[in-house]
């Protein structure tokens, strides 16, 4: 769920994932419970439901869970969560990003900033890094038993920017208004998705070759993905595949 994603990432960030089970259906888990309050628990006219629940089924989150947190939600859960991105430097001067949902921004801001400074970065002011990404629909699909040339015109077919094919996996890249569309045309052409979701991709990346750097900035992300209120984290590391961590 950190750094650029990219195809020969995918494999590492999927083992992390199924590594963490519980606290990924939580954090996935309380972005569908927003989602219902403010769209409704019907996926056909709540299309971003309808693009969580794919994301959630790409993390191996069971269908029970997922209904009993539709329900929930449906339900009158009266727990609020408030998103708010945060911005910063990690060691190697690596730009992060933060996007968190809570229910209390006085400790989540506290809980940040002693990350960032406890393993040698900094948290900045909002719009201190958010230039250096673009937000994009970022797809990554299984390409096991599938044609990559196939995929790759599957996916432009349905209105995709970009495609970039490994050995087993291959990212797509959209335009945020054409996310689901593409995501729906994809799952309509029975692909698995290893991840579905809207990204801060960065403009440029930078590679830090430095082992110590990457220990320090390997184990801030571990720090900030683990904290329960951090749904998601983006950086402008190339390098992504040499963390140490």
């Amino acid at each position: 769920m950190s750094g650029h994603s990219k195809w020969n990432n995918i494999k590492r960030k999927k083992e992390k994932t199924d590594g963490a089970r519980a606290k990924v259906f939580t954090k996935v888990g309380r972005e569908i419970g927003v989602s219902v309050r403010e769209g409704g628990p019907d996926p056909n006219s709540n299309g971003k439901l309808r693009d969580l629940i794919a994301k959630a089924k790409s993390m191996n989150v069971p269908n029970d869970n997922i209904q009993r947190i539709i329900k929930k939600a449906e339900g009158g859960d009266k727990e609020e969560y408030e998103a708010i991105t945060y911005e910063g430097y990690g060691p190697g001067g690596i730009a992060v990003m933060v996007e968190t949902l809570t229910d209390n921004r006085n400790r989540t801001a506290a809980d940040l900033r002693h990350f960032f400074d406890k393993h040698g970065g900094n948290l900045g002011a909002m719009g201190c890094v958010a230039f250096l990404f673009n937000q994009k629909g970022v797809i990554d699909i299984d390409l096991e038993g599938k044609d990559a040339d196939q995929a790759m015109m599957d996916a432009l077919d349905a209105g995709a920017e970009d495609f970039d094919a490994g050995e087993e996996a291959a990212e797509i890249i959209t335009d945020p208004a054409n996310f689901s569309e593409v995501r729906q045309a994809m799952e309509d052409k029975g692909y698995s998705f290893l991840s579905a979701d809207v990204a801060m991709v960065p403009v440029t990346t930078t590679t830090v070759d430095d082992p110590d750097t990457l220990v320090k900035l390997g184990k801030l992300l571990d720090a900030l993905e683990d904290d329960d209120d951090v749904q998601n984290v983006w950086t402008s590391l190339e390098n992504e595949e040499d963390l140490d961590r």
